[in-house]
Formats: structure tokens, C-alpha cells, sequence
């Protein structure tokens, strides 16, 4: 990572991408927040018009629109409007969107990097600020400390971060072949597993 000093942007955004987004979910609506995460195709357009020189073209655009408009579909709320940015949530779906927008736009401008370089970029920046952010959060009494060890939980623990480790590796490979664009629209696939899991084991409506 020191011999290559633009990864730097790679770590902070990646980090960055990790807190605000589960932060997110764990304290609001879990539909809610990963839609407005997934605004995310709209800066991952620009930021690839700007790093990559990547045109933005007419059925660009026209994906984007058909993805907004199934968000604003979802969140608009009857007699209340469309209620965007209301809440620290809300802020913290959008702020992990852009992050990640960041983080696909420099995956595919770092691809001539070693994908051990990228990957860890991502990690380091995903347990620095997620660990300064649990501490921070802990300190100032938002959040409780960790329980004491136990297997039940340390298994969970430990599941999750497997998974999550399989995630961002497979978010390696596609990311370096395709363009930023096109990662971007693949990746609101997790709308709909976000829906279906949230009802399934955080009843949600």
C-alpha cells in the first residue's frame, strides 16, 4: 500500500462504504437505507466520466432513471411525500452509496494493480474506520460494548465475516472486468435480497 499511494483513496473509501452502510441498517429501515445506498449508479456514472473518461451514454442514462424511479416507487410514503435525507440514516444509506460509488470507479482504475493490493486496500479500510467508529460510538455511549466471549455468537462472528470476506472478493473480480457502470446496475441486485432478508429475519414489512 505505500508503493501505491492511490490506493490510499481505495482504503478510505472502502472504509468509509463499510460504517456508514451497516450503521445504517442496524439503526433504520433496512429496505430504506440500502435503496438510498444504491443511488449509487448516479455517482458511479459521473465519477467514471471524470477518472475513466467513460461516456455517459443515452441507455446509461435510461438504466439509471428506470433504477431511480423503483426507488422513488419504494420509499414514497402516502400523504407524507417523499421524505428523503429525514434521518441519520437516510444521510448514512447516501454517504455509503457515494462511498462505494468511490470505491467500483477505483476498483476499475486500479485494475493493473495485484488484486492482493486492491483487496487489501479494501480490508484495511473497512477495520480501521469501523473499528474507529465502534470506538467512538462506544465511548460516547451509543452502542454497547462487546458481550463476554461465547461460542453462539463467536460462530456467528465468525460466519459473517467468511461471508462478508467472500462478498469483496467476488466484488474484486467483477469490479476489475467490468465497467463501472455496468458493476453499479448488477449491484442493485442487493435490493432485492436486502427486501426478502429483512422480512425473513428482521421483520420487517
Amino acid at each position: 500500500l505505500l508503493s501505491r499511494p492511490v490506493l490510499g483513496w481505495l482504503v478510505l473509501a472502502s472504509g468509509v462504504t463499510n460504517a456508514a452502510f451497516n450503521w445504517g441498517v442496524m439503526v433504520g429501515d433496512v429496505v430504506r437505507v440500502v435503496l438510498l445506498f444504491y443511488l449509487m449508479p448516479v455517482w458511479a456514472a459521473l465519477l467514471a466520466r471524470w477518472l475513466l473518461a467513460e461516456p455517459i451514454t443515452p441507455s446509461a442514462v435510461a438504466r439509471i432513471g428506470l433504477a431511480l424511479a423503483g426507488a422513488v416507487i419504494v420509499l414514497y410514503e402516502p400523504g407524507m411525500g417523499l421524505p428523503l435525507l429525514a434521518s441519520l440514516p437516510d444521510w448514512l444509506g447516501l454517504v455509503g452509496g457515494a462511498g462505494f460509488a468511490v470505491v467500483n470507479v477505483m476498483l476499475r482504475r486500479q485494475a493493473g494493480d495485484p488484486d492482493e493490493a486492491r483487496a487489501l486496500a479494501m480490508f484495511v479500510g473497512g477495520a480501521a474506520v469501523a473499528l474507529a467508529m465502534a470506538a467512538l460510538l462506544t465511548y460516547a455511549g451509543e452502542i454497547a460494548p462487546p458481550p463476554a466471549a461465547a461460542p453462539l455468537w463467536l460462530a456467528g462472528l465468525t460466519a459473517l465475516a467468511l461471508t462478508l470476506l467472500a462478498g469483496n472478493l467476488a466484488l474484486q473480480y467483477g469490479a476489475a472486468r467490468l465497467t463501472a457502470a455496468v458493476t453499479a446496475l448488477v449491484m442493485l441486485s442487493e435490493i432485492v435480497f436486502a427486501a426478502l432478508s429483512s422480512a425473513w429475519l428482521g421483520g420487517e414489512a
